[in-house]
């Protein structure tokens, strides 16, 4: 009996290994199959240069040449160098700190490739600046969401890439084909890896529950929620926590950190309830004015965010601050528009 189960268990690593050899042969063959394909460009901005880099790397692309400068007043001066007539391109560029340089980059980028007969231009945002102004929750302000939709589409944006929209409604300010991508299978393999006992999945507030409860399901873990006044713009008052916590290890759950004032509190709200450790993760690091010195200081245990932002090297000293690449699941996307097959298998 023992002798069979030893058989079967060789057999298993057998078939797993065969499998894994397969897999890798054809990710060769479809890297060699697009690093031959002429009609096949991907570009970068100033914003994230290293992730467009990983994702060309795992597509097997080499990045777009382009020139970049600024004239002394602070104009962007924008060239390619290579042709992309007919081409299908894909420009990467967050619109992260500083927004509006960034954001008249990418403009420019667009303008760039239309006037020079690009057949297709996909932008690819991982973080959509402006994303939390969605709508008018004030008399006589601006929908600058909006705007900026409206802004890229007639640039010359054909279609556009998306991740962990603030507000996933903001697909309908577009008039072009978009597609939204969750940072979720990512977080969710990284905690799973963890094994993170009496696991309690938490929203910091009521916007975020979808969210959160689709992280709570895939951990099959309960759901609690932070409820949060917010007194003025990136001040928030936590008021009270909605669900049991005492004795469990929480795990906030949000898609932006600004100036981590909303999760400080709502760690100190979730401790101060009983729980035993809180942990977050959050899909773009913005990590605005004080936020470096409030996350180190706080009693949080982790802070899990992604690449969609690069770091900036105070907060990559921040031991508690741990970066999962969502390198691989924008190239599979990329990769899924470019050969037009359906990118839904990418949401497990």
């Amino acid at each position: 009996m023992k002798n069979e189960t030893v058989l079967e268990a060789a057999q298993e690593t057998a078939v797993k290994s065969t499998a894994n050899e397969s897999k890798q042969a054809q990710e060769k063959k479809r890297a060699r199959q697009h690093g031959e394909d002429k009609r096949f460009k991907i570009f970068s901005g100033s914003a994230n240069r290293p992730l467009a880099l990983e994702i060309c790397k795992h597509i097997g692309v080499t990045l777009g040449e382009t020139r970049m400068q600024r004239f002394a007043d602070g104009e962007v001066y924008f060239q390619l160098l290579e042709n992309v007539r007919g081409a299908d391109v894909f420009v990467v560029q967050p619109t992260c700190y500083p927004v509006d340089q960034h954001l008249v980059e990418l403009l420019i980028m667009i303008d760039a490739l239309k006037r020079a007969s690009a057949g297709r231009i996909t932008v690819v945002v991982p973080y959509y600046g402006y994303a939390r102004q969605d709508r008018k929750d004030r008399p006589r302000v601006a929908i600058s969401s909006k705007l900026v939709a409206d802004l890229l589409t007639t640039a010359g944006a054909n279609r556009a890439l998306f991740m962990d929209l603030h507000a996933a409604q903001i697909q309908g300010f577009f008039n072009i084909p978009v597609d939204h991508m969750f940072a979720s299978p990512v977080m969710v393999s990284y905690f799973r890896e963890l094994n993170l006992p009496n696991l309690t999945v938490v929203s910091p507030d009521a916007g975020g529950v979808e969210r959160a409860r689709f992280f709570a399901t895939k951990m099959g873990a309960p759901l609690a929620i932070v409820d949060k006044r917010r007194t003025d713009m990136n001040v928030t008052e936590v008021m009270h926590v909605i669900g049991d916590v005492e004795g469990q290890t929480c795990l906030i759950i949000d898609d932006i950190v600004d100036t981590a004032g909303t999760l400080v509190k709502t760690v100190d709200a979730l401790l101060e309830q009983g729980a035993t450790k809180v942990y977050a993760c959050a899909s773009h690091a913005v990590l605005s004015g004080p936020a470096i010195e409030r996350i180190s200081s706080s009693r949080l245990e982790e802070l899990v965010v992604t690449d969609s932002i690069p770091l900036g090297e105070e907060a990559q000293k921040v031991a508690k601050i741990k970066v999962r690449s969502v390198s691989g699941l924008l190239a599979a996307t990329i990769e899924s528009i470019h050969m037009e097959t359906s990118v839904s298998s990418l949401f497990n």
